[in-house]
């Protein structure tokens, strides 16, 4: 299944750096906002309260009591709790000692445990940029507590726990990566088995957020190619979407092999219709329905497929 621009359709006006989508079984479209924390699309943008210097807004995740829980990938990073007031509150701010600054997203499961991405523990973030460095993590929080069960990623973008519930899928953005852990249950405390690499990308395609069909396959969104491809179960890349400038990826596909990315390689990508796709979720009744989230724009781009895409942990939570 082939996707052009001309399918591509937007909602909602006025976003603030959408880096995170996410849809709800009632047709609402939720997305990350740099003033509003998070906000309905359609909706009026109340800004955020009790906000911290240098607080950065990235992925969202819904909870059963319809807050939200939000990755702040600032340098203090942490996991924070908005309320229905909009008010933020401090939530997860470290695991084993460490401080989870650089925090990328945050995601629940549907025993409703808590996954988070720490991206890397260089400061600026930009310092990981690059294919040499490898020190980012992912926490998981559940009734025995918040703790490190991954570490040595190349810059941990999306986490999330596949239909099966039986793995947990990683972006390694700056490794260019699609990769998973086997999740181990010993004696009713969660584990996490060896790595394993499930898609090693090229031609521009930096991997940033994912989901999954309901056919096993794992669609990701690539944040400087603004391509959308769906990896298969026998790990082969389909293309769904591509809106490409071959000038700008071999650009960046250079800088990354010789010396490594800055902002503005990343932002070369802004200037796709696509405006640096980051982050994909399926919705609408049928779950046949794409909305796609992006670092440089201020809408949600939307199309149809006919692959149906896999119930998501909050689906119904805001039933």
């Amino acid at each position: 299944m082939q996707i052009t621009m001309a399918d591509i359709e937007y909602i909602g006006a006025g976003l603030d750096r959408p880096e995170s989508v996410l849809a709800t079984s009632s047709g609402k479209i939720f997305s990350s906002d740099h003033i509003a924390g998070v906000t309905a699309i359609g909706s009026t943008k109340v800004p955020l309260q009790c906000v911290p210097k240098g607080f950065m807004p990235n992925g969202i995740a819904m909870l059963p009591n319809h807050e939200f829980l939000i990755a702040n990938l600032g340098i203090d990073g942490g996991v924070w709790r908005i309320d229905g007031d909009h008010k933020l509150h401090p939530f997860l701010l470290e695991a084993d000692g460490q401080s989870l600054s650089i925090t990328n997203f945050v995601g629940l499961d549907d025993a409703k445990r808590m996954w988070v991405s720490v991206s890397t523990r260089q400061i600026p973030r930009e310092r990981a940029f690059r294919k040499d460095i490898a020190d980012g993590f992912v926490v998981l929080m559940d009734s025995y507590g918040a703790r490190i069960v991954a570490d040595g990623l190349g810059f941990t973008n999306e986490c999330r726990v596949d239909p099966t519930g039986r793995w947990l899928y990683v972006n390694e953005t700056f490794s260019r990566r699609l990769s998973r852990f086997e999740i181990l249950n010993l004696d009713s405390r969660i584990t996490l088995g060896p790595k394993e690499i499930v898609y090693t990308f090229s031609d521009g395609d930096f991997p940033d957020g994912l989901t999954f069909d309901a056919e096993s396959g794992v669609w990701v969104a690539c944040v400087v190619s603004n391509r959308v491809v769906r990896i298969t179960s026998n790990g082969n890349r389909e293309v769904i979407l591509d809106a490409a400038d071959p000038a700008i990826t071999k650009i960046v596909d250079d800088r990354w092999r010789q010396e490594g990315l800055g902002r503005a390689d990343i932002a070369l990508g802004g200037e796709s219709p696509l405006r640096n796709v980051s982050s994909i979720a399926f919705g609408g009744a049928d779950l046949k329905t794409v909305y796609l989230g992006c670092l440089a724009g201020d809408r949600i781009a939307t199309f149809r497929t006919t692959i149906q895409g896999a119930r998501p942990a909050h689906w119904n939570f805001d039933t």
